[in-house]
């Protein structure tokens, strides 16, 4: 596939895969994305996963009959597992990356190429003849040895994982949910990190970014697009306004005051809400709206002295990817002995930015009046 005159599309879909890194749920496949510049020098942008091995080296043998440089941006085996494979098949190639990708490689393939390698740094340039290619670090986004390429002569940015996506690579219209998925997911602990390389590409006139994952954006609207959305996800700013429920409930008990307080919500003007059982949904579906609205609500069963697991599972998650600038309800359901606002208080102790809703709604088994009217000043304050 043709993207410019003289840059080419020579990634590969896996439609097979289930998982991704082994925990990612990608029912419509997932791209590996690879790319060939055309100037005096030719020049493969990083390689794809082994299960996609045979067909991306078809795929690059048909493009041209020699490659130069093979750039490796990032490290991760479903960009760089090919290496070794590409070094074999093209011995007359240089390898150019980051000093720290050299050392992974030595680890991943016995091997750093040592009288090969091209060790590029931040401001450094690889002129191809009739393209440049400017590097720029982006070390955390979301590996420390990764770095992004500028080809100042079309002004394209092949930005490694960044602005990717879940799926395969055909563009549609839905590029924001798996996005917003894949980058709470993978990338949003390290949210410091992108907004320093999104300061980095403030700088640089971008016609069209090639991610790694994903679907290329090759319009200025889906450019401008795209950064919008990584400015706001990366700053843990709210996307959009609503409140999201999570809960899990082990009898049906807790569900019925959650759907009941939903309903009070709706009736009170609420823009949005969304509801998750965390025992059904997709996790990362509902990390993806815990970081997407602006207020969380936590319902939950104590569960041997402690919280629920399905609930533990989710709160760990949202601590780990550095959960803040929201507010938070919690409803705790106990039959005899009710500890899991507590407990889940407890779990978000070192978090920053958070404000907790002061009152915690207690259910001992069957919601009664007394609760209903707690869940109507819970409704309140959240709103507030």
């Amino acid at each position: 596939m043709k993207i410019t005159d003289d840059i080419f599309y020579i990634g590969v879909d896996d439609l097979d895969i289930d998982l991704f890194e082994g925990q990612f749920k990608v029912p419509q496949g997932m791209a590996y994305n690879s790319y060939l510049i055309k100037g005096d020098k030719i020049a493969v942008m990083d390689t794809v996963d082994a299960r996609k091995a045979d067909e991306w080296l078809e795929k690059i043998s048909a493009n041209t009959d020699r490659v130069d440089y093979l750039v490796v941006q990032h490290m991760e085996s479903d960009h760089s597992a090919c290496i070794d494979l590409f070094a074999r098949a093209y011995p007359d190639a240089k390898i150019v990356s980051s000093a720290p990708s050299f050392a992974m490689m030595k680890n991943f393939f016995d091997n750093d190429y040592a009288s090969r390698r091209v060790v590029v740094k931040e401001g450094d340039a690889l002129d191809l003849g009739g393209h440049v290619l400017n590097f720029v670090a982006a070390p955390m986004v979301h590996w420390p040895e990764v770095i992004v390429t500028y080809d100042s002569s079309t002004k394209t940015l092949f930005s490694a994982d960044g602005f990717g996506r879940f799926g395969p690579f055909k563009p549609d219209d839905e590029w924001d949910c798996e996005a917003r998925r894949y980058y709470f997911g993978i990338v949003g602990k390290f949210g410091d990190h992108v907004q320093a390389l999104l300061k980095k590409a403030s700088s640089l006139e971008i016609a069209r970014i090639l991610p790694l994952h994903g679907p290329v954006h090759d319009t200025l609207e889906m450019v401008n697009h795209v950064i919008s959305k990584y400015s706001i996800w990366s700053s843990y700013a709210v996307e959009s306004p609503g409140v999201m429920i999570a809960y899990t409930s082990v009898y049906g008990h807790t569900a019925k005051a959650v759907e009941k307080l939903a309903n009070i919500l709706k009736e009170k003007g609420c823009p949005k809400v969304v509801v998750n059982d965390l025992a059904r949904v997709d996790m990362h579906e509902a990390i993806e709206d815990a970081f997407r609205y602006g207020k969380l609500i936590l319902a939950t069963t104590t569960y041997n002295m402690g919280v629920f697991p399905f609930m533990r599972e989710f709160i760990n998650h949202l601590t780990s990817r550095a959960y803040k600038r929201r507010k938070i309800a919690l409803i705790e359901n106990g039959s005899w002995a009710p500890l899991a606002a507590k407990c889940m208080r407890a779990m978000f102790e070192g978090a920053q930015e958070l404000e907790f809703v002061p009152e915690v709604v207690t259910i001992k088994g069957e919601a009664k009046e007394t609760e209903f009217q707690a869940l109507e000043r819970l409704a309140n304050e959240i709103l507030k």
